[in-house]
């Protein structure tokens, strides 16, 4: 977390760093987590980080091709038994949205920074939401609904799911780097049927397609000679998904705690080790005006395992979340299209690509 605040959301951030937990008073992410649903849905105190990632792809009845992010976070500032009132800052809440007009080659972006307040952000299993203001998930019926207004763009869409929710990892945990405890409690749902409507710029759109939805919760996760991750969400035609992700070192290299999980079309986990995958950037990037970030954006994706080739490329290469205040990191996060095979069967689909660390080292407790 850089430690310098600007913009709206300076005294919040100048509340958040004065008040930064001791590490000690939150649980880590151990092998051997019991996953609930629904209840592991919602917020877990316990732990000093969490967020709710939702992604996808959505195309209007004429065609039109669309991108989405809605990103809900959580960090922990204290667990005093005095902070009780509605005002203390307990924890800091943090949301993204974005929309990628991949035809029209527009990419939108917004975020907010909030405490909890009296309803003002949260996340709750009572009322089956989470929210920050008027951006929401709420459960209902088996469906997720998404909504955030917006006075440039908006989305409300519901989300149906194809398939029970994917645990990645080893027995209930998603390492990341040496050492108990540097770890997730992470798990997706992979395929969401998404139907519902987009605005931008006061045109509505109907639009159908595919989500995802990723919840991380832990208290550690990088190690010091960690500088970032590129992470891919892949939705094939074949009704399998992929998730990998490669960790990045300060010296060029990625880590051994790269891993990723491969679900099949009935919906079983596999997962992937460093050695079963393969991510390789080409030379293709796109150079951001407002961060200085290079980001790679097209890739070579390998499984030999399971002999899955395949390519990942965008027809919108400026897709950076560059962040208004220096409470949010600065990221690329966008769709992507794939294309390639599965042994000699050719295979296509879409998916998300998230890059981070480009701009400046990730900082993360």
């Amino acid at each position: 977390m850089r430690t310098n605040c600007k913009s709206v959301a300076a005294a919040l951030c100048a509340i958040f760093l004065a008040l930064q937990p001791a590490i000690a008073q939150y649980r880590t992410a151990v092998p051997g987590y019991r996953y609930e649903f629904p209840r592991d849905y919602f917020n877990h105190p316990d732990y000093q980080t969490e967020w709710w990632y939702y992604t996808g792809n959505l195309q209007s009845a004429d065609g039109r091709r669309f991108g989405f992010e809605l990103t809900f976070f959580r960090s922990a500032v204290t667990r005093d038994p005095s902070k009780n009132s509605a005002w203390d800052v307990r924890d800091l809440y943090l949301a993204h949205f974005a929309v990628s007009d991949l035809d029209g080659k527009k990419f939108f972006h917004a975020e907010r920074t909030n405490r909890a307040g009296p309803g003002i952000a949260g996340a709750d299993e009572t009322l089956q939401k989470v929210w920050n203001g008027n951006w929401s998930v709420a459960w209902s019926g088996g469906q997720e609904r998404l909504t955030a207004p917006g006075e440039e763009f908006a989305i409300s869409i519901s989300l149906l799911p194809q398939k029970p929710p994917v645990v990645h990892g080893d027995n209930g945990v998603s390492q990341k780097s040496a050492g108990a405890g540097h770890a997730s409690h992470y798990f997706s749902e992979t395929r969401l049927r998404a139907s519902g409507s987009l605005v931008i710029s006061k045109t509505k759109y109907d639009v159908t397609g595919l989500a995802w939805m990723d919840h991380e919760f832990f208290t550690h996760q990088l190690g010091s000679d960690q500088v970032g991750w590129d992470w891919f969400s892949m939705q094939l035609e074949d009704n399998t998904e992929l998730m990998l992700f490669q960790i990045r070192r300060k010296d060029g290299s990625i880590d051994p705690f790269s891993a990723g999980t491969y679900v099949d079309a009935q919906g079983r986990a596999r997962h992937l080790k460093k050695q079963d995958f393969e991510l390789s950037p080409t030379d293709k990037t796109w150079s951001s005006a407002r961060t200085r970030a290079v980001y790679p954006i097209h890739w070579i994706i390998r499984v030999p395992s399971l002999k899955i080739a395949l390519e990942s490329w965008t027809t919108l290469p400026s897709q950076e979340f560059a962040a208004l205040s220096e409470v949010s990191p600065s990221y690329w996060e966008g769709s992507v299209s794939l294309h390639g095979a599965t042994g000699s069967k050719e295979l296509g689909g879409s998916g998300y690509l998230e890059m981070t660390g480009y701009d400046h080292p990730v900082l993360m407790p």
